[in-house]
């Protein structure tokens, strides 16, 4: 018998890569819902996220496991032919220019246009040709990256909003190698981003030659909840709800005692425990207290969104695209907007458009603190100055994620690496604070981790 304790993601997806091992196991989760920080409404004919919409069709593990669970012709791509970024520049929406890959340009004339960055910030930029690359493995921060290959300029416009705003977090403090390793990959590689991406860019042409952009992102046309409830359903172990784990003790066997909410004992040899790092290091406390140390130094922050929905009509300044980030420089207090009727189209009835806002995190922390009014007020401002919407939202829904959205600070890799060696054997960490964040990531760990226990 395995105890998986937690119910988001990666417990659910846990509980499936044992269940396909025949391996006996029970699933606890504290809540009243599956699913954690997935979880999808349906509002008026609209489909409304509560966290993550969508996950990367790069990363090949949740389209696999969706797959394996009949969801193989549910699965869908964005709107790609409105797959436009914008960034908020002196108060205006700016679209990135055709041709970059996230911060790094591939198109000269496009990128030459921008109003984005100056002249001297454009000029800096194209040093990254120049500049020799790092040759060491140590880690580095998002903020020190960027400034290095790029400059100042394109760290405060670009890096900052679309690199960080992802994580939430802060550039300055932000592990390059936990969360974007790839473009250490191009530096040591190609010597140069620009030249590296480019290089990727042919690469990827030439396996497509009919010029179809695959999809960046996927999901299902009812959200991301259909993954959780397919699972849910396709699981056939024991799913317990509403039971939290008080205590974890050793026993003299190397077995494990949990003693649960309910007031019953359960004796495993296995535990994964997929909760928050916080969380994780209560019930490791007793036993292996050091591992508790490092865990509790894996920070977190909470985050909000909000939704609303507004016939297309209302909004008087659209955004022919995904959405909008929002760099720092702007002194504003949400960090981003979806346009979550363009990117995938079955969110929203006909003639309407659902606008997402994101706020919290490293920068706006205080924002979690406000009543729901004040939200909802705070926004509407900012959708006015933006978009231009006077209109009064047909609904609206705020979902607010406490100490949720783990931050991995530079060196964080090193860190895990030694706190997944000292944990006592047995006891086994999986889930987002740990080897990246995303639907696919936290899936990939949840089947590494089960592939690491004992065979049956």
């Amino acid at each position: 018998m395995i105890a998986i304790i937690g119910g988001g993601i990666s417990g659910l997806s846990a509980a499936w890569f044992a269940q396909k091992r025949g391996l006996e196991y029970v699933l606890l989760e504290a809540s009243e819902r599956w699913g954690g920080k997935l979880q999808t409404e349906k509002i008026d004919g609209f489909v409304v996220e509560g966290g993550a919409d969508s996950f990367l069709a790069t990363k090949p593990w949740a389209a696999q496991l969706a797959r394996e669970l009949g969801l193989g012709e549910r699965l869908l791509g964005t709107n790609d032919k409105l797959r436009t970024i914008y960034v908020l520049h002196n108060g205006q929406p700016v679209a990135l220019p055709e041709g970059m890959q996230l911060i790094v340009p591939t198109k000269l004339w496009p990128f030459l246009k921008s109003p984005l960055l100056s002249l001297s910030g454009k000029l800096r930029m194209g040093l990254d040709w120049l500049i020799p690359p790092r040759t060491d493995s140590t880690d580095e921060t998002i903020g020190s990256f960027v400034r290095r290959r790029f400059g100042q300029e394109a760290l405060e416009r670009l890096g900052e909003p679309l690199l960080s705003g992802i994580y939430s977090g802060e550039s300055e403090r932000q592990s390059l190698l936990a969360t974007f390793p790839r473009y250490r990959e191009l530096e040591t590689e190609f010597g140069s981003l620009i030249r590296g991406t480019l290089a990727q860019k042919a690469k990827q042409a030439q396996a497509n030659p009919n010029g179809k952009r695959p999809a960046m992102f996927q999901s299902f046309p009812s959200g991301t909840q259909e993954l959780v409830d397919a699972l849910v359903g396709q699981l056939t172990g024991e799913k317990r709800l509403n039971t939290s784990v008080m205590s974890l003790i050793s026993l003299p066997s190397g077995s494990y005692q949990l003693a649960l909410s309910d007031g019953t004992l359960l004796t495993t040899p296995q535990i994964i425990i997929t909760t928050p790092a916080s969380v994780a290091a209560k019930l490791i406390q007793p036993l292996a207290p050091r591992v508790a140390e490092q865990l509790e130094l894996i920070r977190a922050v909470s985050t909000g969104t909000l939704s609303l929905g507004f016939r297309s009509a209302d909004i008087q300044r659209p955004l022919n695209g995904f959405g909008m980030v929002i760099p720092l420089r702007e002194k504003r207090p949400i960090n981003a907007l979806t346009i979550s009727s363009i990117k995938f189209p079955s969110r929203a009835p006909d003639g309407h458009a659902l606008v997402r806002v994101f706020f919290g995190g490293s920068r706006t922390p205080e924002t979690l603190e406000k009543t729901d009014a004040e939200i909802l007020a705070m926004a509407k401002e900012q959708l006015l100055d933006i978009l231009g919407i006077t209109a009064e939202p047909l609904f609206h829904r705020i979902f607010r994620w406490h100490n949720a959205n783990p931050q991995y600070d530079a060196g964080h890799l090193d860190r895990i690496d030694v706190l997944e060696k000292s944990l006592p054997p047995g006891l086994h960490l999986t889930g987002c604070a740990y080897r990246g964040v995303g639907i696919p990531d936290c899936i990939h760990q949840a089947e590494e981790t089960v592939e690491r226990l004992s065979p049956p």
